[in-house]
C-alpha cells in the first residue's frame, strides 16, 4: 500500500508540472481532473473518505465543469477550433 501512495503522490507532482507548463487549454483541463481524481484515491488510502467523496465531487466534477464552461465561452474549444459543425462541403 505505501508503494502505491507513493506512485500517486509522484503522479499528482507529474500532473501538476503538466498545467503548469502546457500550452493546450483543454488539455490542462483534462490534466487537473485527472489530478483531482488521484488526490481523491490518495484521501481513500488513508482512510479519509468524506474528504474523498469532497475532492472527487468538487474537485474532478464542478471545478472541471466550470473550466469546460470557461474554454467554450472563450472560444478555446467548440467550433472554429478544428471542429467541423454542419453539412460538410464538396
Amino acid at each position: 500500500m505505501q508503494a502505491l501512495l507513493i506512485l500517486l503522490l509522484v503522479l499528482v507532482l507529474a500532473c501538476a508540472l503538466a498545467v503548469a507548463f502546457t500550452r493546450d487549454l483543454l488539455t490542462c483541463a483534462v490534466v487537473f481532473m485527472a489530478q483531482s481524481l488521484m488526490l481523491a484515491l490518495i484521501w481513500v488510502l488513508l482512510e479519509s473518505p468524506d474528504l474523498a467523496i469532497t475532492e472527487a465531487a468538487v474537485g474532478a466534477g464542478v471545478d472541471s465543469l466550470l473550466l469546460f464552461a470557461v474554454l467554450k465561452r472563450i472560444g478555446a474549444i467548440g467550433p472554429g477550433k478544428g471542429e467541423r459543425h454542419g453539412p460538410r462541403e464538396k
